[in-house]
């Protein structure tokens, strides 16, 4: 780990503007106060709730949406991937031909990614289904299909939106091995989950936020038993700015 991070957040906010048919619009913070720093090469580990923030978090460390307070500092040239279940699919298209065109997204030349179908395809396990169109899929075929693509590429960055929990049994512990050689390979991971046990089995870091603000950083065991505290007691989160 080096002493710089590659990704730097500080006081960071992101707000919607929802529509309201009654009175208007009302202003919605999804994120209200992250601050974080993500190191290369560690796999730091994202836990939080339903609602937390985290799926909005990683879409704004991966460049889709803007933070409207607060700064982002990234590394120069840093290549950063999103995995999130179906994310860039199209629903009428096959199983192999969104895996192209998921190569593609990821920055991939349609050649490496057609060369790389078969083992894509093994991986997935999904056999004679990747001809079919992927609205045929369960959310756990799209899981398969995602993870499968994004373990062909080799970003700076890989951000993985609660997609370790998905599937079979057999399946989650292979994609678990599979990203275990990836972190091995020395690439930078972010992985969000409202499990304790995927951010302890993998990460080397964790924080935790809640309702859109960071509440502790620290070691996976530190941050793990105080979110589960949390969960079990409602206590445990730090107090409020003034």
């Amino acid at each position: 780990m080096t002493s710089e991070p590659i990704i730097s957040l500080k006081n960071v906010g992101l707000k919607y503007k929802l529509r309201r048919p009654v009175n208007g619009s009302k202003i919605f913070w999804a994120l209200k106060d992250i601050s974080l720093d993500l190191y290369k090469g560690e796999t730091l580990g994202v836990l939080g709730s339903n609602g937390a923030g985290k799926s909005t978090l990683m879409r704004l460390l991966a460049g889709i949406i803007e933070e409207d307070k607060g700064v982002i500092q990234r590394q120069e040239d840093l290549k950063m991937i999103l995995l999130t279940i179906g994310m860039g699919f199209e629903n009428v298209l096959s199983g192999r031909e969104n895996a192209i065109l998921g190569g593609m997204l990821m920055g991939m030349h349609r050649s490496t990614i057609e060369k790389r179908l078969e083992r894509i395809t093994e991986f997935s396990e999904l056999g004679e289904f990747m001809d079919q169109p992927i609205y045929t899929y369960s959310a756990g075929m799209l899981a398969r299909l995602g993870f499968s693509v994004a373990m062909e590429v080799n970003p700076d960055v890989l951000l993985l939106d609660e997609v370790m929990g998905v599937g079979d049994v057999n399946f989650t512990e292979k994609s678990r091995d599979a990203l275990v050689e990836k972190i091995k390979s020395d690439m930078t991971v972010i992985l969000i989950s409202h499990s304790a046990e995927h951010i302890k089995s993998l990460c080397t870091r964790a924080t935790w936020i809640h309702h859109g603000v960071t509440q502790y950083t620290g070691t996976v065991d530190e941050i793990s038993e105080r979110y589960d505290h949390f969960m079990h007691t409602g206590e445990g989160l730090k107090p409020a700015a003034m």
